[in-house]
C-alpha cells in the first residue's frame, strides 16, 4: 500500500466509523499534498521535512513514513480492528447482489470529495456503475449546479468514463421538486440525464393534500426516475418528523410511471420506513437502494 492509499484508506475507514469531518479532511488533504512525490522520494525523508509539506502534519507525516517504508502504518493497524463488523448471513446477500448506487454527492455541490475519489469508492465496492447526483441550484445551501455548471460536470465525467471504462460514471442530478411540483432545473438538460433522483428540500410540513399534488405532479414528469428519500425525516439530533402525503396515492403512481421509490441508506435518513417501504413493494414500485453519499465513506 503506497502513501496515497494508506491516507486515502484511513480517511474512508474515519468516515465509515462517523468520525469528525477535521480528521478525515487531515488524511484527505495530506493525500493531495503528497500525491506528487514518488514513494522513493518520501521514504528518504525524514519526519520533520514530512511535516513541513504544506497539509502534512505529525500524525499523518508518520502514516506516510511507514507506508513508504512498506511497513502498515500503526494508525490504520489500529482504526482496522475498531471498524464496523461484516455483515453476515442475508445482509450480506443483499450487499453482494448490489451492483451499483444511483444516488451520491460530489464536491461539486456539498460532497467532501471530487467525482474522481468517489468513483474509486464505487469501484473498491465491486461496483458496475455509479451515479453522480449533485443538487439543482435552487438548494443553495448545497451549492446546487445551474444549468452551465452540470454541462461542464457532464464534460468532466465523459473524460473519467473514458479512464475506468468498463465501469461508468452514470450521469444525472438530485432535482429539487418546487412547490408546485415542477423540477429544478432545464427540462432539455434533465433529458440527456442516465438518472434523475426528484426529492423534496423545502417546505417539508405542507399539509397532506398540496404535499400530494405537489409529490404526483414530480413523478408524472417524464424526466423523473427516482422518487428521492420520500418522507424526508431525519433520526438524528434534533432530529426531523417525516412529511405528511397520501402514500398509496404517490406508490401507485409511482408503479404506474415506472418511477422507483429509493430506499435512502443514509443512518440518519434510513427513508422510508419500513411500514411504507412495504407499502411501496405490495403496490408493485421498484426500488433502489442508495446511499446518498457525500463521501466515499
Amino acid at each position: 500500500m503506497t502513501p496515497v492509499e494508506a491516507l486515502r484508506h484511513i480517511a474512508y475507514l474515519l468516515e465509515r466509523g462517523r468520525a469528525e469531518s477535521y480528521k478525515v479532511r487531515a488524511f484527505r488533504n495530506a493525500a493531495t499534498a503528497i500525491a506528487g512525490r514518488s514513494v522513493e522520494e518520501l521514504a528518504g525523508m525524514t519526519p520533520a521535512a514530512l511535516s513541513a509539506i504544506p497539509g502534512v502534519g505529525k500524525t499523518t507525516a508518520q502514516v506516510i513514513a511507514e507506508a513508504s517504508r512498506g511497513e502498515e502504518p500503526s494508525y490504520l493497524r489500529t482504526l482496522q480492528g475498531s471498524t464496523l463488523p461484516t455483515l453476515e448471513g442475508p445482509a450480506a446477500e443483499l450487499r453482494d447482489a448490489l451492483q451499483g448506487d444511483c444516488h451520491s454527492h460530489s464536491d461539486w455541490s456539498d460532497g467532501g470529495s471530487p467525482i474522481r475519489d468517489m468513483a474509486e469508492a464505487a469501484m473498491a465496492l465491486g461496483h458496475r456503475y455509479w451515479a453522480l447526483t449533485d443538487h439543482s441550484p435552487r438548494l443553495t445551501v448545497a451549492h446546487g449546479l445551474n444549468a452551465e455548471r452540470l454541462e461542464q460536470q457532464l464534460l468532466v465525467v465523459e473524460e473519467l468514463n473514458a479512464e475506468l471504462a468498463p465501469f461508468r460514471i452514470l450521469t444525472g442530478i438530485e432535482v429539487d421538486i418546487l412547490e408546485d411540483g415542477s423540477l429544478d432545473q432545464d427540462e432539455d438538460l434533465l433529458a440527456e440525464l442516465d438518472v434523475v433522483v426528484a426529492s423534496v428540500h423545502s417546505k417539508l410540513r405542507m399539509d397532506e393534500a398540496p404535499m400530494t399534488e405537489r409529490m404526483l405532479a414530480a413523478i408524472e414528469s417524464p424526466h423523473t426516475d427516482i422518487l428521492g428519500h420520500c418522507t424526508g425525516r431525519l433520526l438524528v439530533g434534533r432530529g426531523r418528523p417525516p412529511s405528511t402525503f397520501d402514500a398509496e396515492a404517490v406508490f401507485t403512481a409511482c408503479a404506474r410511471t415506472g418511477t422507483a421509490v429509493e430506499v435512502n441508506s443514509r443512518p440518519e435518513r434510513l427513508d422510508p420506513p419500513e411500514p411504507l417501504l412495504e407499502l411501496a413493494l405490495s403496490l408493485g414500485c421498484v426500488v433502489t437502494i442508495d446511499t446518498d453519499a457525500h463521501a466515499p465513506g
